[in-house]
């Protein structure tokens, strides 16, 4: 203790280490005490020799340090709060995201199985039609008895898909036949005896010829109307 001005004795080092502004009160300080004008200082490096260093520092300036160090401490906390909620908040909408995405994951699959479903059920209907479908067989056919019969096996809801598909691809002549390829009948059938699946009689009877059609049409696209979709997009199917 010193008489007339009260001071407490701290080491540089660890004065340091509680603030940098502290340290360079100390470097004042220490400026002062080796007969430096007020308001100068000198820098004053801190070294291993300096552990045992004592400096006088008035308590005022040790009150001044202590609030700067508290201040500093507001601010780490206060920045590991809003760190905090930022990370949260990015979680939030991270979980956010991958619920939408499974959502919409599920609902697309749902559709996709409905799809499926109605497509199934109208492929049933088709063949139940189609097998339902009787006709005496002739030795020719009028373009109107054709049609007549593809309306009567291929259904309403089909039959204006799958008769623009007939009319580019034959003109709705059931004796067509494709002198390049080979390609026969209403829907030219390639190669031709695959219609034979459904009927020995695929050359002359335009009822083999449509039962196989709509079948293809069914097995490949979904309908006639899937066909034609296709068909207009690649003016083949």
């Amino acid at each position: 203790m010193v008489e007339g001005n009260r001071v407490t004795r701290i080491s540089v080092r660890g004065f340091a280490v509680a603030s940098a502004t502290a340290v360079t009160t100390v470097g004042a300080v220490v400026g002062v005490a080796s007969g430096g004008e007020q308001g100068t200082t000198e820098p004053v490096e801190a070294t291993a020799a300096d552990a045992t260093l004592l400096a006088e520092i008035p308590e005022g300036q040790q009150a001044q340090a202590a609030s700067l160090t508290q201040q500093a401490d507001n601010a780490a906390v206060a920045a590991d709060a809003a760190a905090k909620k930022a990370a949260e908040e990015a979680a939030r909408k991270q979980a956010a995201e991958e619920a939408k995405a499974k959502r919409e994951a599920a609902e697309k699959a749902a559709k996709a199985a409905q799809e499926a479903k109605e497509r199934e059920a109208r492929q049933q209907a088709a063949s139940r039609s189609a097998e339902r479908a009787d006709f005496g067989v002739q030795s020719s056919y009028t373009v109107a008895e054709v049609k007549a019969m593809a309306q009567q096996i291929v259904g309403a809801g089909q039959f204006q898909c799958f008769s623009n598909i007939v009319e580019r691809e034959s003109g709705w002549n059931y004796r067509a036949e494709n002198p390049s390829s080979g390609a026969y009948g209403l829907v030219q059938a390639l190669p031709a005896s695959k219609m034979s699946s459904v009927g020995a009689d695929w050359r002359t009877n335009p009822a083999t010829q449509i039962k196989w059609g709509l079948n293809y049409m069914n097995d490949r696209y979904g309908s006639p109307c899937g066909a034609w979709e296709y068909w207009q997009a690649n003016h083949w199917y």
